[in-house]
């Protein structure tokens, strides 16, 4: 695990805990040095701060992003929303907000590596549309083109793919795909579903097959 964060006590404190948890842990104090690391030792995940001198957390994911499906994990100060919502928009697996509870951080650290873990899943295919999900090599396919998304991205997708006409609620997704319920990160599914649209549907502002139930929350219609 790369633990990235200006703070000594925030690093020291969320080393302890992953440690603790049987990781191996690296740490950067600037995102400079988080870029060297990434390039170097090719960490399994990261824990990022927004806030960091040089390049800061936001552009730091989406130089990740732009090169990998390198799981990331944003620490965000609890009034930064807008930082929540772009990073969730370059491609950040999920957010913690500071002050934070070292165990749940493990958790969702955990949780990530899960769901990034392609061994769990079955040698199996799940198509709709024009659209081609491989659960083994977790890739995805539209009209025969490979389609980039997250390791967050591909697994609600696959979720709700593999349960066609299923309505899910925002908590029911979190539970199912995040791993964890909380009434306050529900907004982390909506910002998933638009960018899988953008993605997959053929014109987002009317999607074929990623429907709104309102009121209730989504499906996935073959």
């Amino acid at each position: 695990m790369l633990v990235v964060d200006d703070e000594p006590i925030v690093r020291d404190v969320v080393v302890r805990y992953l440690e603790h948890d049987g990781f191996e842990t690296l740490i950067a104090a600037d995102g400079d040095v988080a870029r060297a690391l990434i390039e170097e030792r090719e960490p399994a995940l990261v824990v990022l701060d927004v806030m960091l001198p040089g390049i800061d957390g936001l552009s730091l994911c989406r130089w990740i992003r732009q090169r990998s499906s390198l799981p990331v994990i944003l620490l965000t100060a609890r009034g930064e929303e807008a930082d929540r919502i772009v990073g969730l928009d370059l491609g950040a697996d999920d957010y913690v907000t500071k002050p934070f509870s070292p165990r749940e951080l493990s958790a969702r650290v955990r949780a990530v590596l899960r769901r990034s873990d392609p061994s769990p899943l079955a040698a199996e295919t799940v198509s709709f549309g024009d659209v081609e999900l491989d659960a083994a090599a977790r890739q995805v396919r539209k009209a025969d083109e490979p389609v980039d998304l997250t390791t967050r991205e591909f697994d609600l997708l696959w979720f709700l793919a593999s349960h066609p006409g299923h309505v899910f609620s925002r908590d029911q997704l979190m539970d199912r795909v995040w791993g964890y319920m909380s009434a306050v990160e529900t907004g982390t599914v909506t910002v998933h579903v638009r960018r899988l649209r953008e993605k997959i549907e053929t014109d987002p502002q009317k999607p074929s097959h990623l429907k709104t139930v309102w009121g209730v929350g989504y499906r996935l219609d073959p």
